[in-house]
């Protein structure tokens, strides 16, 4: 099993999630812990954040769930659905990636995003494929 380091490591070169601030907290076979301290660049112009902060933690908690712990990553998504519950008031955010099925070809998992207030904000199911097996 790879230590949170290693898995780190594997993911830095995401560089679009790293510029967002997506740092790794946990993760386990088949499940991840993302979170994002929210600054002015994660806001949109009435001072909300933007949705696609959402999308990108979800995304990323999806990619370090699926791929972190296999031998040879090979899980992409191919289809992905959100929907926002609340309003964020906390100044950060989590997105905690469960496997809801891991088959033989694809793969579903549910990603809920919360903030530091402990409010759920969205809510995000993605659908992938083993593209390799």
């Amino acid at each position: 099993m790879k230590t949170i380091e290693e898995v780190r490591e594997m993911f830095s070169h995401d560089r679009y999630a790293a510029m967002c601030g997506a740092y790794i907290e946990e993760a386990g076979e088949k499940y991840s812990r993302i979170s994002c301290e929210l600054g002015d660049q994660h806001r949109n112009a009435v001072g909300g954040v933007m949705g696609a902060v959402y999308f990108t933690l979800a995304d990323f908690a999806f990619a370090v769930a699926t791929n972190a712990f296999i031998e040879k990553p090979d899980v992409v998504s191919v289809s992905s659905n959100i929907s926002f519950l609340n309003y964020c008031k906390g100044t950060k955010l989590f997105a905690e990636a469960v496997c809801i099925k891991d088959g033989r070809t694809t793969v579903y998992y549910e990603v809920t995003v919360t903030d530091d207030t402990g409010k759920k904000i969205a809510l995000v199911t993605i659908m992938g494929c083993h593209s390799g097996r």
